[in-house]
């Protein structure tokens, strides 16, 4: 991946926090998809590529444990495939409505303990030459540090995978209009960048920022550029569209286990009336996906599958 400032990843479940990361993506190599047409030779010659480099390099991570676990073939295969998958969706669509820009999510963990169906989420788009790249932060692992990363499909579907589905959304044609010029310019991606990082960090808090927060606040910049240029106005922002996070319910123990186990877990941004009453509002990539066409901001949720 590419980085725009150093690496990082998003996140979403307390067990890939207790052992140190989040929903992982790899800091390896440079981005590889998004050609239409790419024939399965091909396909695998580029997995047999990204398999070398993976051995060869640390990973950042959003969504998985921080364990040493090399890839298997068959991961790397299955993760191919279903970028393969999406690029050829995002082209159909780019063909049928010249689409630019799509919000893009993985299912790094097993979240349906919290109604969760998806772990971490960043922003696509489609380069002049036709290729997608997913502009998301990660968070380095074992650490409370995130940076944002701009990766290939390939990349960005190279993981461990809880399930192998990828959902995206096609934003209206304002949001999409407002987030490209963004999304390639490392500096206004940059500028919500906050390094501090807990995956579940306070939705309404600037203490620590996790990944999906950045791509919401990210969002809210984009669409206000003249007005938004903090945290705070992104924020307000967000509340004035109606933005609504997940509340989880995490009681006492939860949240102990969580923040001794984990550098990547704090729970001192939340309101200490919501906190000791197990409520723990932050973002989630349902909530975004939910929100979205509510606020009429994009149209309805699209999986991608593989058998």
């Amino acid at each position: 991946c590419i980085p725009l400032s150093r690496c990082a990843a998003s996140p979403f479940s307390l067990r890939a926090a207790r052992s140190g990361k989040g929903d992982d993506a790899l800091a390896a190599g440079r981005p590889l998809l998004g050609i239409s047409g790419l024939g399965r030779a091909r396909w695998m010659g580029c997995a047999a590529a990204v398999a070398a480099v993976m051995f060869a390099t640390a990973p950042a991570h959003a969504g998985r444990s921080c364990e040493a676990k090399k890839p298997t073939p068959q991961t790397i295969e299955r993760g191919m495939q279903l970028a393969e998958r999406t690029a050829a969706a995002l082209n159909a669509e780019h063909a049928a409505s010249g689409a630019q820009v799509v919000l893009l999510a993985r299912a790094g963990q097993d979240l349906s303990r919290y109604g969760l169906r998806y772990s971490h989420l960043g922003w696509a788009y489609r380069t002049p030459d036709g290729a997608w790249r997913v502009v998301h932060k990660l968070n380095d692992c074992g650490t409370a540090v995130g940076h944002l990363y701009r990766q290939g499909l390939g990349e960005f579907f190279l993981d461990d995978l809880w399930r192998h589905e990828a959902v995206w959304l096609l934003p209206t044609p304002a949001v999409q209009q407002a987030l490209w010029p963004v999304l390639q310019d490392n500096a206004r991606a940059r500028l919500l960048q906050h390094a501090p990082y807990s995956m579940v960090s306070y939705v309404w808090g600037r203490r620590y920022q996790q990944s999906n927060q950045w791509a919401i606040e990210t969002l809210a910049a984009a669409m206000e550029p003249a007005t938004v240029r903090t945290r705070e106005q992104a924020q307000a922002w967000l509340q004035f569209k109606g933005y609504e996070p997940t509340t989880l319910r995490l009681g006492p123990l939860t949240r102990l286990g969580g923040r001794v186990g984990s550098a990547n877990v704090a729970f001192d941004d939340h309101p200490g009336d919501k906190r000791f009453a197990d409520r723990i509002d932050t973002v989630t990539v349902d909530s975004v996906l939910a929100w979205m066409p509510r606020a009429q901001l994009g149209s309805a949720p699209r999986t991608v599958t593989l058998p």
